[in-house]
């Protein structure tokens, strides 16, 4: 048997008391003390805001936020870590009851793909913006821009 590339996998369930899993913000969290960042997605920051359909604000950063929760809750949750990050985050896609939460996430437009070239991504990403789901429902800041505005 040959491995190859760096794997590391996390499995968290609702009913194992010892394994918590929570949603730090639209693209983070924290499992069993490890801090998770998934891999290819870039939500809107908590204090973020985006305007909606109507040219209206609303906090998006917490809407991405709670979709995520909403996705992770009552499920088991497996994390496979595929390398690490400056700040020794967990760099991973995940999955919640065998879905990919990094791929829902864009797919329901709670976040924006970010330095990936994987094409499931870019079309989950494509198919959110052209039915104006999340954050394609008006206009945003992508998340990157908006870190660099903030500091």
């Amino acid at each position: 048997m040959r491995f190859c590339g760096l794997f590391v996998l996390l499995l968290l369930g609702a009913g194992n008391a010892a394994a918590e899993v929570r949603a730090v913000d639209g693209d983070s969290l924290v499992a069993e003390g490890r801090r998770v960042r998934l891999l290819g997605i870039d939500a809107p920051e908590y204090a973020q805001t985006c305007g909606d359909a109507r040219g209206c604000d609303y906090p998006c950063g917490r809407e991405a936020l709670a979709f995520l929760q909403r996705l992770i809750a009552s499920e088991k949750v497996e994390c496979r870590k595929k390398q690490q990050d400056i700040y020794k985050r967990d760099l991973s896609i995940c999955y919640a009851g065998g879905r990919d939460i990094n791929r829902l996430m864009l797919e329901n437009g709670w976040a924006v793909v970010y330095r990936s070239d994987n094409p499931d991504y870019l079309a989950a990403e494509e198919n959110a913006r052209r039915n104006k789901r999340g954050i394609w429902q008006g206009k945003f800041m992508k998340p990157e821009l908006y870190r660099i505005l903030m500091k």
